[in-house]
């Protein structure tokens, strides 16, 4: 059956199949950050303006761009490796399952981020989603009582657990800690969501 991935049903797809799209996707997405980041520079930062600017008309449509900006190659490289692994693992589930996922993370992690940061601030970076895509994998298994989740779950909490905990703390200032605690809470929420049936 031909098609894009969004297009087949997950059950006539291999697991290589499976993997190879979540892959591509994956890689194109970084490589996507790592290209904006190179156009960033050549403008002399000038997309850095297109963040969330808090509590203003303008600065919700920052909302939709702020996951796709960053303020530095730096900041692109911290984001890349784990936006890559928990994307891929999370977009074997699906295509379309995953894409919905990521919005509703970047659109309630936006807002949440628009209402409650500092005034005269602008946030971006694709951490506030990598927070989303931890919370949601790290209860996904749970959610849908699936060994196989529960122990990415048990994973991933013990390789980034660590970080994603001072991530969401308010102790510095340099880093959107409301980015990262929306964008957890957000992501646990959206395992309900899209929660598969429980098998019998």
């Amino acid at each position: 059956m031909a098609g894009i991935p969004g297009d087949v049903r997950l059950d006539e797809w291999s697991r290589a199949d499976r993997a190879k799209a979540a892959g591509k996707l994956m890689l194109g997405w970084v490589g996507l950050l790592w290209l904006i980041e190179v156009v960033d520079l050549a403008t002399g930062h000038a997309l850095d303006a297109y963040g969330i600017v808090p509590r203003t008309v303008d600065g919700l449509g920052g909302i939709p761009l702020a996951p796709f900006l960053h303020f530095g190659f730096d900041h692109v490289a911290s984001n890349s490796v784990p936006l890559l692994v928990l994307g891929f693992v999370a977009a074997l589930g699906g295509i379309r399952r995953f894409l919905a996922l990521c919005a509703v993370v970047v659109v309630a992690d936006g807002l949440g981020v628009w209402l409650v940061s500092g005034s005269n601030t602008v946030t971006a970076g694709a951490s506030g989603l990598v927070f989303g895509l931890f919370g949601y994998l790290l209860v996904r298994g749970f959610v849908e009582r699936r060994v196989p989740g529960v122990l990415v779950g048990l994973g991933i909490a013990a390789y980034w657990g660590t970080g994603i905990l001072t991530g969401i703390l308010p102790t510095n200032t340099t880093v959107s800690w409301q980015g990262h605690l929306f964008g957890l809470v957000t992501g646990v929420t959206a395992a309900f969501l899209f929660r598969r049936p429980v098998r019998a």
